[in-house]
């Protein structure tokens, strides 16, 4: 056995990617490739409880399992699953026939520790080796980690791991764990590592932990091309060429023909890799998905995702709360005002008009004359959303992203009235104060979506009618923007989201006023 092995996790961790659907066929191939390419370790997926469909990498029970995996096995390969603690009946686990996956790797939180390694235990009654990995090793005491390892010590595992949950490990902190962890380990059980890239340092680490002096065996877990959820994992054609160059093991090709059939489809559609916000999170202890979440709202400047993880309290940090993250960004968002001049101000100037709601959608390119002649035609005051347009003077801008001020509100500095949320700072002399959260909407998706909290604003103004533009609706990986410098991509599921959602919020808003639309929007 090797002193050094490879754990490829690409179909489980990988998974949270593409929501597990690398189909039947591509699953199959990616665990032939692996097992040619002499990977020790392959993980098939997850065991779950839940409903068995093989075009997705999440099982039900180990005979799903044994239908993947190839009919003439590399007998120096193991073959694994995971099962996240609480989330598997074990009741739907058969015991191990040698006919499918030989390990379990299990993992849990700290408060489930006791029940968790009896949940291991009954896994280990069934014959299967036992993979014992705690979420956010860096979130414990080393007194708690030693107490977790007495524990250990008595379930005698196949392994037990390192989780660099928040991928905030340097050097020195790898091998402070390592050894700590290996003086007190019983003698036998294999030490694990598994991290996240949000520093670009698990390829470094690895590397460092991969040339340490020790009996132990150690396992590194890696992915194809680094493929996982934000900043990605350690790539496995990278620390599989590294360990090539201190005795020859892995062959390399057919990893990289998993990367050239399977992966690169996957990334043409779906993101992963070192960026600031997932940087961010690891500097400030946080949860990866803390910087995803308020990365994906568009509105926050980097400057201000980096204050709101602060604003975190640190216990809380290291386990993603959906709900904490929204209040802090709330929080962030929220600067009462008492706007009942403003509101006094602007009703007197649109009340019983007509307005032109000019949002930034790319129809404007093609109907600009027709804008015009209707602005003319209904003496319309013209009021845009988020930016100001070339072809049209508009009496009133509106804007309450914070992002968008920052970058590419007025490039060519025009003088404007501006309208302001008071979240926002301006420095524009002629502008308008209103409430930012009296604005939002209801529904989270797009709770703070400019053009939406423009058209909250105008239900207070008593307008005649409301003539829309450029509220086109969302496409995925595609300009919805008319002009270049405007561009915010969103993926598939997020623009069907919000498309419905700001469907349904029209249809509401439209008992309070007269809407029309005048150029082309999904929202009709």
């Amino acid at each position: 056995m090797r002193k050094i092995q490879i754990l490829d996790c690409t179909l489980r961790d990988g998974g949270y990617i593409n929501d597990f659907h690398f189909g039947e066929r591509g699953i199959k191939k990616i665990i032939a490739q692996l097992s040619s390419a002499n990977i020790d370790i392959i993980e098939c997926g997850f065991l779950e409880d839940g409903n068995n469909d093989p075009e997705y990498s999440l099982y039900t029970t180990v005979d799903q399992i044994a239908n993947i995996l190839p009919s003439q096995r590399n007998e120096n390969t193991m073959y694994v699953a995971m099962a996240c603690y609480g989330e598997y009946d074990l009741a739907q686990l058969a015991p191990y026939d040698g006919k499918s996956i030989e390990g379990i790797r299990v993992t849990f939180h700290y408060n489930e520790v006791e029940d968790a390694l009896e949940y291991c235990r009954q896994i280990q009654a069934k014959g299967y080796k036992v993979f014992v990995q705690p979420v956010g090793t860096t979130s414990y005491t080393d007194e708690q980690l030693l107490w977790l390892i007495r524990k250990v010590n008595e379930l005698k595992p196949y392994a037990f791991y390192i989780v660099d949950t928040l991928g905030l490990m340097h050097q020195h902190d790898v091998l402070r764990f390592f050894y700590l962890i290996n003086h007190n380990l019983a003698t036998g059980i294999h030490i694990g590592f598994h991290s996240h890239n949000n520093l670009q340092l698990s390829y470094s680490n690895c590397q460092c932990l991969a040339s340490v002096e020790t009996e132990r065996v150690i396992s590194l877990d890696s992915s194809v091309f680094g493929m996982g959820r934000g900043a990605g994992n350690l790539n496995t054609e990278l620390i599989a060429n590294y360990l090539n160059t201190k005795s020859r093991c892995y062959e390399i090709e057919p990893i990289l023909e998993v990367v050239d059939e399977y992966i690169m489809r996957i990334k043409q559609e779906h993101d992963w890799g070192y960026s600031v916000p997932y940087y961010l999170a690891a500097i400030n202890g946080c949860h990866p998905n803390y910087a995803s979440y308020l990365s994906s709202k568009q509105t926050l400047n980097v400057k201000s995702i980096g204050t709101i993880l602060r604003m975190i309290e640190q216990d809380k940090r290291s386990l993603f709360d959906r709900e904490l993250a929204e209040e802090k960004y709330r929080d962030f968002q929220a600067h009462e005002v008492d706007d009942s001049g403003s509101i006094a101000t602007l009703k007197a100037a649109i009340k019983g008009r007509s307005v032109l709601l000019i949002a930034p959608g790319p129809s404007l390119n093609e109907h600009q004359e027709e804008l015009l002649q209707v602005a003319k035609e209904h003496k319309c005051i013209v009021m845009s959303a988020t930016f100001i347009p070339n072809f049209i003077d508009c009496n009133y801008v509106f804007l309450s992203n914070l992002k968008r001020y920052n970058t590419t509100f007025n490039p060519q500095k025009k003088v404007v009235c501006l309208i302001h949320t008071s979240n926002i700072e301006v420095v524009e002399a002629n502008a308008v104060r209103v409430n930012y959260t009296s604005l939002l909407d209801e529904e989270n998706v797009i709770m703070d979506n400019s053009s939406i909290m423009l058209i909250n604003l105008l239900t207070k103004l008593e307008p005649l009618q409301v003539y829309l533009a450029g509220m086109d609706g969302y496409k995925a990986d595609t300009s919805n923007y008319a002009e270049e410098r405007l561009v915010l991509n969103q993926s598939k599921d997020n623009a069907e989201a919000i498309n419905k959602a700001m469907r349904n919020r029209i249809a509401e808003l439209r008992k309070s006023l007269n809407i029309s639309f005048i150029t082309p929007s999904l929202y009709e």
